[in-house]
């Protein structure tokens, strides 16, 4: 029998690449729209707040730090795509996926900290993305520490018996 490989890792960095895709091009429109945020405006949380600060921009411009996210999202959505493709997948996009979720985890530090030390408040919208970004760095780490040609994943194993009928 042929063994059968599902390449979990690929398809579940690719939703939640689609998870933080969405959670970004939300918070993206409602930067641009001034609609009204789906989200608590008091005590501990308060999106309002942190997404009007002046943390809320890329430096220097009136981008929002969501639009660098938004491409983020899309990159490693790509990178997911590519790794569903190519069987096994390449040690090249697995240590390019870790870069990228690398690069991640470094801004997220970043706006946590910005978060909780100078606004005193947190956003639950940038929390949830913080997750998937996590999430997405603790599964690329996982993945680049396999031997190549190896994944962790459910595969159809012919059995071997011994004995006779």
């Amino acid at each position: 029998m042929r063994s059968i490989r599902r390449p979990t890792a690929q398809i579940v960095l690719l939703m939640l690449s689609l998870v933080g895709t969405g959670i970004a091009i939300y918070l993206t429109a409602v930067h641009y729209e001034n609609a009204p945020l789906i989200c608590s405006a008091s005590g501990i949380v308060d999106c309002a707040r942190v997404l009007s600060s002046a943390y809320s921009v890329v430096p220097g411009t009136t981008i929002p730090i969501t639009v660098p996210g938004l491409a983020w999202c899309i990159l490693s959505a790509g990178f997911a795509i590519i790794g569903l493709r190519l069987q096994p997948v390449p040690r090249w996009l697995r240590v390019a996926q870790f870069a990228l979720s690398l690069s991640g985890m470094l801004v997220v530090l970043y706006l946590v900290y910005v978060e909780i030390v100078r606004l005193h408040t947190i956003c639950a919208w940038c929390t949830g993305l913080h997750v998937v970004i996590l999430m997405m760095f603790l599964i690329t780490l996982v993945q680049l520490q396999q031997p190549q040609g190896e994944t962790k994943v459910e595969s159809e194993q012919p059995r071997v018996t011994t004995g006779s009928r």
